[in-house]
């Protein structure tokens, strides 16, 4: 049975039926056995109430005329076994009888019969068996009838309350049947019960990690479409230009250009595949864990010391606070990395950079990059962070995505970015904050 609705249903009137069955088995049974002992008692009571009335003469009375009744017989009895009164002709009960209660057989049928000795009387009341199992069956009937209606119409509110109470179970179905393939729209919450709502939320959430997908995805598609065009066209150029060369000197002057364009188109899609990358991680929910900066650090130090060797850069760590946070290790590797880079390219030869941990236990952590290069104008702090933006500076080429991928690490961080002045240095200083929370 996979429908909760049909399983909730199923139980909940399996247990009605059950249950009002119990009870009216239970109530028929106890209603004929109570009745037994009020019949007892009023036979018993009648008797009491004839003693008190009785002569002690042997005279009482004759048969009364009318029509007799054999259900419920009163004889009374002389000690010497006369009978002086009985309420029906031919009624054939026992001249003797056990005082206080028994059974005897009479007429075809069975007598409830209760003897009183009062004096030199004895009195019998007698009542027919069947006819008090009649009535006692009509009163237990009569209990059991309230419930045997109740139980209908108990279902009946079990069956609309269940199926109230699962309506937006079946609305938020309906919503989601509805839906295009593209809607990524969050499905509404509103007047939804407290058991279904977290799984609704949990659904818009992952409705909002697959727009995110989606939306990287578009992304990465127009910026390969919009900066691998001139690249690849330059290459064309170059190789043709290689194949007109007239003589050794410009094929070689060609060909060292088209290494050149393959290295930068190579290094272009490299830092476009390493954005999708971080924009998908930062769509695809929270995988962050503890990370070690000053790890880190080392580890982005040593991606970059070659390339720093070769132009003569001194590279190191000036501060190194102990701290850690949550977050993913290889990207927060890739952001040191690029920043490094970064400082490296826009550094004379012979230059320096530094990076720095500084740790503030109130205000969280700062990852500082600073080198003594030319800086940049205040007017291009906040662009060179956008995609494909590169600064005017015409002695680094580059891709102008690397600090376009440090703020989408940092965002999928909690972290922010900050441009300015380096005070010690006199060149560029990049700082990726981390809140305390991060």
């Amino acid at each position: 049975m996979k429908s909760l609705r049909a399983r909730l249903l199923w139980f909940l009137l399996a247990a009605i039926v059950l249950a009002a069955g119990t009870q009216a088995f239970v109530a028929y049974r106890t209603v004929l056995s109570e009745a037994d002992d009020i019949f007892d008692h009023h036979m018993q009571q009648m008797a009491l109430s004839l003693r008190a009335g009785l002569p002690p003469s042997a005279t009482v009375g004759g048969l009364g005329g009318g029509e007799q009744n054999f259900e419920f017989i009163v004889q009374v009895w002389s000690l010497d076994g006369s009978r002086i009164f009985e309420s029906a002709a031919d009624a054939r009960l026992p001249q003797r009888a056990v005082l206080g209660f028994s059974t005897v057989q009479a007429r075809g049928t069975t007598y409830r019969v209760f003897s009183l000795q009062t004096g030199a009387l004895v009195i019998q009341v007698a009542q027919d068996m069947a006819a008090r199992r009649r009535m006692a069956g009509t009163l237990a009937l009569n209990t059991v009838g309230p419930i045997l209606v109740a139980a209908p119409l108990l279902m009946l509110v079990v069956w609309w309350v269940v199926s109230r109470s699962l309506a937006p179970v079946a609305r938020v179905r309906r919503q989601v049947a509805a839906r295009e393939a593209d809607d990524l729209s969050p499905l509404s919450e509103a007047d939804l019960p407290e058991e279904v709502r977290p799984l609704v939320q949990e659904l818009n959430l992952l409705f909002e990690r697959v727009r995110r997908a989606f939306e990287a995805q578009q992304h990465f598609v127009a910026d390969a479409a919009h900066e691998l065009r001139s690249p690849l066209a330059a290459l064309k150029l170059q190789v043709q230009g290689l194949q007109r060369a007239p003589d050794e000197v410009t094929r070689t002057l060609a060909a060292t250009r088209l290494a050149a364009g393959i290295d930068r188109a190579t290094r272009l899609v490299e830092q476009m595949l390493a954005l999708a990358r971080h924009e998908a991680s930062a769509a695809g929910g929270d995988r962050r864990e503890p990370v070690d900066l000053s790890e880190v650090a080392r580890l982005a130090i040593s991606d970059v010391v070659a390339a720093a060797q070769l132009r003569g850069i001194d590279i190191g760590i000036a501060r190194d606070d102990p701290a850690s946070l949550r977050g993913e290790g290889e990207a927060l590797r890739t952001l040191l990395r690029n920043l490094l880079d970064n400082a490296i390219k826009y550094t004379p030869a012979g230059g320096r950079a530094d990076l720095s941990i500084v740790a503030q236990s109130a205000r969280g952590v700062d990852l500082v990059v600073e080198d003594n290069g030319p800086g940049l104008a205040d007017g291009e702090r906040e662009r060179v962070l956008d995609r494909f933006y590169r600064s005017g500076e015409p002695q680094a080429p580059g891709s102008g995505l690397g600090l376009a991928i440090v703020k989408s690490i940092a965002d999928m961080h909690g972290a922010t970015v900050t441009l300015d002045r380096s005070e010690s240095l006199g060149g560029l200083r990049v700082a990726v904050h981390f809140p305390a929370s991060a």
